[in-house]
């Protein structure tokens, strides 16, 4: 993946107080890239007077803040508690995603520059807990993809296995950059989950994100290294050959996947959640892109949101289950969902 230079950055004040923040802040500076100081990384006037036309080129701002919320949050899938973490936001443009909530306000990746606060009430909760936690790190952003901006999952992994005496992290990534993880003293302790699509669907919908073939080597050279691999099927689009999409990506998982991740490799998968939010960016700012609506599969789920009817969600996970038993019958699916 190209080198990301910020178009500019976007910062608090309170971030030069902050060991990581000074260093971005230097950086950028060095290689004249502007920079603006704001309030609050929450509510960027500028960015809310923009049309969702401007969508992509939001996508192109760096905000620097301090994150204020450090509730965790209970989850019963594949961790025990969401956990917010060093990013929000992303740089890709995956025309479902879920953290555009509302696009002048998460469209843009935002890094928080108190990491330490953050990894030290994971560590203290992990110690004195009676049991091993699994604390999911990842779920509001790409923290592969954020890597190679800051080097914080380097540095997360790094700290925690050196002090947390149990106790787990997991994160999902749709990128390939991982090669400064491998060779990292992990303990089997970091549970890394790859989603993957077919690769129409990459190329269409996922857009910025690293090809299928980049994503299945990645998980080889992971496991190869250590870590504890899952497989995210997600999320599942339905477009109008989705059963011969998805039936070749289970072959080409079957097939170039080692040997090594087959054994023990865990799937997830997840049915895409749109909203009329999405529809109302991706009509604007990708006018030539498939319309992932439709009104004959979805039905309405909360307020402006859409997700496949039940009726359409039952077909295809027998659909799915026929082909886990077909190319995977051996591994553990932790959830449809």
């Amino acid at each position: 993946m190209k080198k990301f230079i910020p178009k500019a950055v976007y910062y608090e004040k309170d971030v030069e107080e902050y060991e990581l923040g000074k260093k971005l802040l230097n950086k950028y500076r060095n290689e004249n890239i502007p920079t603006y100081i704001i309030e609050n990384h929450n509510n960027i006037e500028e960015m809310r007077n923009k049309q969702n036309s401007e969508f992509p080129q939001m996508k192109q701002n760096l905000i620097l803040g301090i994150r204020k919320t450090h509730k965790f949050v209970p989850n019963n899938k594949i961790s025990d508690y969401l956990v917010p973490y060093t990013s929000s936001g992303c740089i890709a443009m995956c025309m479902y995603c879920y953290l555009v909530c509302n696009y002048n306000k998460c469209a843009y990746l935002r890094i928080f520059v108190n990491r330490d606060q953050m990894l030290d009430k994971i560590i203290k909760m992990a110690n004195e807990s009676e049991k091993e936690l699994v604390f999911e790190i990842g779920s509001n952003s790409d923290l592969v993809l954020e890597n190679i901006i800051t080097q914080n999952l380097i540095w997360t992994i790094e700290n925690f296995t050196k002090r947390a005496k149990k106790g787990y992290i997991t994160f999902p990534t749709k990128f390939d950059m991982i090669d400064d993880l491998l060779e990292l003293k992990h303990d089997g302790r970091v549970i890394i989950r790859m989603s993957v699509n077919p690769e129409e669907i990459i190329k269409k919908i996922e857009f910025g994100t690293s090809d299928l073939d980049s994503r299945i080597q990645a998980i080889n050279k992971l496991r190869k290294a250590g870590y504890k691999i899952g497989i995210l099927i997600a999320p599942i689009v339905l477009v109008d050959n989705w059963k011969e999409l998805y039936e070749d990506l289970f072959m080409r998982l079957k097939e170039k996947l080692s040997e090594e991740v087959k054994n023990d490799v865990f799937f997830e998968v997840i049915l895409m959640t749109y909203s009329y939010i999405h529809r109302k960016i991706n009509e604007e700012a990708f006018p030539s892109a498939i319309n992932l609506y439709n009104q004959e599969l979805m039905t309405g789920r909360g307020k402006g949101k859409y997700a496949y009817k039940q009726e359409v969600r039952n077909e295809v996970e027998q659909y799915l289950k026929d082909l886990f038993v077909k190319y995977f019958p051996s591994n553990k699916i932790v959830y449809f969902s």
